[in-house]
């Protein structure tokens, strides 16, 4: 156990780290949120970023910090996370948003912060060290989430179409363009909700390693949630419109109506892994309900080759952040 007095601007720089990546985690999935209702028409770019932003911040008083809960203590076994194990899974985590970021590709910041910290664990301590109940239930919704969102995605389609099928289609447009600000709320608030309580998981981590909390503690202190919903909402606000493009259009063309059914299932599977306290990815749930959607239609509307290319850094994202996070971890020890 490292002492709060030699730990103190470490444990400061490390969370300035940590509500970096939040940051860049809400920069990242801001096109979760937004890219359907920027892509439809509904809302303009800096008005949809805004909108997205403001139910980012609100989801602090809607969940229970389950998520938190499982990353803080769920992941790791205790007494094993020190600031070098905390450093490594944080520079694994950003590295890796900021290379799919770059290259426009729609990957998970959530996986690669539990990438991040598995590297580095396994760096200090083997994989005996890693709590194997935490890490197959959120391995296990790599896969879950997505169809998830596919199913209920193409579900609402499917519903809405029977519903509407007599309506006209410029009306139906007409009511769509107003439900899916309700749908893209929800998406923005399931987001806000899942992704910020990470960041607040591996701050509470550092503060039990360092000892300013233990694990006793039922929660972690007041200002590290409301700094980590802060730090994910101002990111969303900034936005990431490399990746906008891709989740809007490239994998299908969306109307409203498309545009709702997504981000509508894609909000619901949402609610229940937080429920549940499981790190999802956001990413993964919103494109699978975008697929979802395009596949009712015809299976020629969706980019097969697009949504190949996502999956394939769905697979590659846990091991490569954890490669980072285990050279950064290796590093972290030569300099202090």
């Amino acid at each position: 156990m490292e002492t709060v007095q030699t730990a103190l601007w470490v444990v400061v720089l490390l969370v300035a780290l940590a509500l970096l990546f939040d940051f860049m985690n809400g920069f990242h999935d801001a096109a979760n949120s937004i890219a359907t209702v920027v892509s439809t028409g509904v809302l303009k770019p800096a008005q949809a970023v805004l909108f997205a932003a403001f139910f980012n911040f609100i989801a602090i008083f809607v969940f229970h910090l389950s998520v938190a809960a499982t990353v803080g203590k769920g992941i790791v076994q205790p007494g094993v996370v020190d600031t070098h194990v905390v450093f490594g899974a944080l520079v694994g985590a950003i590295t890796w948003n900021v290379i799919t970021w770059y290259y426009g590709i729609p990957s998970s910041s959530s996986h690669a912060l539990i990438g991040g910290i598995v590297g580095a664990v396994i760096a200090k301590a083997g994989a005996g060290a890693l709590v194997s109940t935490g890490i197959l239930k959120t391995v296990a919704f790599i896969f879950v989430s997505p169809l998830l969102g596919f199913l209920l995605g193409s579900l609402m389609m499917v519903g809405v179409a029977w519903v509407f099928r007599r309506t006209r289609p410029n009306k139906v447009d007409k009511w769509f363009r107003r439900l899916q600000l309700v749908s893209a709320g929800a998406y923005s608030l399931g987001h806000g909700g899942n992704d910020a309580q990470k960041t607040i998981g591996i701050i509470w981590l550092l503060l039990i390693a360092t000892g300013y909390s233990t694990t006793a503690d039922t929660s972690p202190p007041t200002w590290t949630i409301v700094s980590c919903y802060v730090a994910i909402g101002l990111g969303t606000m900034f936005g990431g419109w490399r990746i906008v493009k891709t989740m809007g259009q490239k994998i299908t063309k969306l109307k409203p109506v498309g545009g709702f059914c997504a981000e509508t299932g894609g909000a619901l599977t949402l609610f229940l892994a937080t429920t549940l306290g499981i790190p999802v990815s956001t990413t993964h749930t919103i494109t699978g309900a975008i697929v979802g959607v395009g596949s009712t239609q015809r299976a020629s509307a969706v980019r097969w080759g697009v949504a190949g290319n996502i999956v394939w850094a769905w697979i590659l994202t846990i091991p490569a952040s954890a490669f980072v996070a285990a050279i950064a971890y290796w590093v972290s020890l030569q300099l202090y």
